[in-house]
């Protein structure tokens, strides 16, 4: 146990205080139980990572690099410990909520972020999204993060972890207990897209192919003629008022 403690807090620490640096490998021995292991540190890239062209998404200190959609006001979002997190609803009636975005744009990609939500939440990471309607959902695809088990409300299959959000029902149920860290991957490949949640994938679709027009028209997004129209667009995490904690956001250009 003792041995464990040190490890974590010496991860930690290199953590901490090389969050900004995109291009350092930072890694630890962690030991436990006379098993040795090498762990890299949260919200850094390796020397392998960097030669692919993979770059990070949140520095582990700031929110460089993301503002809120619409450059609208909020107050929900904050960086901290090398967790990009979102705080829960609360009868504080200051509270500003909105949909946090990349400043760039992003086309073909491949993106992998790691998560946790509270109990009861709701949330989401939307990609080429697009800023001339009212919300993220209205443009871009939503990969669903939601508390599957214990969410209030009855969920729809298409509702579920993993899905893309009203268009494909998750293929397998991937997630793991509340509270645990999830690891997700979205990829975007002149409209190929596949989303992966702890090594599995949960949906699969072609974009502009019949069977997806045909889902879009005859479901939710029938009124919604710009959603999942852009070749183009930012990543957006959503604020639907669940509190949610993310590290190790990574895109890869393709």
């Amino acid at each position: 146990m003792q041995k464990l403690m040190i490890a974590s807090l010496a991860l930690a620490a290199m953590s901490c205080g090389n969050a900004g640096n995109q291009h350092t490998k930072d890694s630890v021995t962690v030991t436990t139980n006379d098993t040795t292991a090498t762990v890299a540190a949260d919200n850094t890239l390796s020397s392998q990572e960097t030669a692919d062209g993979w770059k990070l998404l949140f520095n582990g200190t700031s929110l460089d690099g993301w503002r809120v959609y619409k450059d609208r006001t909020s107050n929900t979002w904050s960086a901290d410990s090398g967790i990009l997190h979102c705080k829960g609803s609360t009868t504080d009636k200051s509270d500003l909520r909105g949909d946090l975005i990349t400043t760039g744009e992003y086309g073909n990609f491949e993106f992998t972020a790691d998560w946790k939500l509270a109990p009861q939440g709701n949330s989401g990471i939307l990609y080429l999204v697009t800023e001339e309607f009212d919300a993220p959902y209205l443009s871009g695809p939503e990969y669903q993060i939601i508390d599957d088990n214990n969410f209030p409300e009855k969920l729809e299959d298409w509702q579920k972890t993993g899905a893309n959000y009203a268009m494909n029902p998750p293929l397998v149920m991937a997630a793991k207990p509340i509270g645990e860290w999830n690891h997700t991957k979205i990829i975007v490949n002149n409209g190929h897209v596949e989303h992966w949640l702890n090594g599995q994938k949960t949906a699969e679709t072609e974009m502009w192919s019949d069977a997806w027009n045909k889902a879009k028209a005859t479901g939710k997004w029938k009124d919604a003629k710009g959603y999942g129209m852009a070749k183009k667009g930012h990543i957006a995490l959503q604020d639907h008022g669940s509190e949610i904690w993310l590290k190790n956001i990574k895109i890869k250009e393709l």
